[in-house]
């Protein structure tokens, strides 16, 4: 599959907001869309976009509406999901797939939006970034790690991830398209029509709150229907509050270790990438571009080896 870069952004463009899952706050709306204009952009939204229905942003057929009227839009540059919560899956069925590779364009989300992430790029082969969002990241003011943001959206031919903090779990040297997002997410794809596509890659998992026995099935789920076993490196994210209620005698990092003694033990294996549920500075990662992870002894790099959005 050819890869589709989106147009990159420039100072002052629009950017639509989308709301594909969760139902959205008007205040943590307000003021994620101030962060965006700090930056120099102008945010788009739809007033259905406070719609609700149950725990869903508005009905199916509203959340695709605000997609395909943003996608259709030529003055909308780039889409960012307002927040994750849970829906986007429902939109798989009916989304028109053709429009992201016939209306390229910059699509930004985390969480739950991992299954349109993902799904967008298999059928696609349009570049999707796993990054930060409305209400939690540009709503508060250490929200957003910008230096991966004006990278990825801006067309920076190369550069590295911020891997301050980032702990090696295993040693190697790998390239591969990065890919992935929410393990949730990931694993829940297995047997749809829209599963993951693994191969070749430089897997990113992340998740929230999931106790370390529910990492592990998740993991060995990934592994048992074979989507380990081409993958180049793996490299997990932050993990916040991933912990056993109660206090534990052992870490995430040991359970994952654990978890995966099978594979080839050249794959480099990497803990705490700080991109999609975070403490602080979401780390913008296109997905679907050339990288490379070298993990030492002492250190871990991630090289992002080509353009992720295009200039012109």
């Amino acid at each position: 599959m050819n890869i589709i870069r989106p147009p990159a952004l420039r100072p002052g463009d629009r950017i639509g907001i989308i709301a594909p899952a969760s139902n959205v706050k008007p205040d943590l709306l307000e003021a994620g869309c101030g962060g965006l204009r700090r930056l120099g952009y102008e945010p788009v939204y739809s007033p259905s976009i406070l719609d609700r229905d149950l725990y869903f942003a508005g009905s199916v057929e509203r959340r695709l509406r605000e997609i395909e009227e943003m996608l259709d839009n030529p003055d909308i540059r780039a889409m960012i999901c307002a927040r994750g919560g849970y829906g986007s899956n429902y939109l798989l069925e009916r989304i028109l797939f053709e429009k992201f590779a016939h209306h390229p364009k910059i699509l930004i989300g985390y969480s739950d939006n991992t299954s349109l992430l993902t799904a967008i790029h298999d059928r696609t082969g349009l570049v999707t970034f796993h990054g930060p969002m409305v209400t939690k990241d540009f709503a508060s003011p250490d929200g957003v790690e910008l230096t991966s943001w004006n990278k990825a959206v801006q067309g920076a031919s190369a550069w590295s991830l911020p891997t301050t903090g980032v702990e090696v779990l295993q040693r190697g040297r790998a390239r591969g398209r990065l890919y992935g997002g929410c393990l949730s997410m990931l694993a829940a794809s297995l047997g749809t029509p829209y599963e993951i596509q693994t191969d070749d890659t430089l897997l990113f998992l992340e998740d929230i709150a999931a106790k370390p026995y529910q990492v592990d099935r998740m993991i060995t789920q990934l592994r048992l229907a074979g989507k380990l076993r081409r993958v180049r490196g793996i490299i997990f994210g932050e993990m916040i509050e991933c912990a056993q209620p109660g206090g534990q005698d052992y870490t995430l990092q040991q359970v994952i270790v654990r978890t995966l003694r099978g594979m080839n033990p050249d794959v480099p294996i990497v803990f705490g990438l700080k991109s999609g549920h975070v403490s602080s500075s979401n780390i913008t990662i296109p997905l679907g571009v050339e990288a490379e992870l070298v993990a030492t002894e002492m250190s871990a790099e991630i090289k992002v080896r080509e353009p992720a959005t295009q200039i012109g």
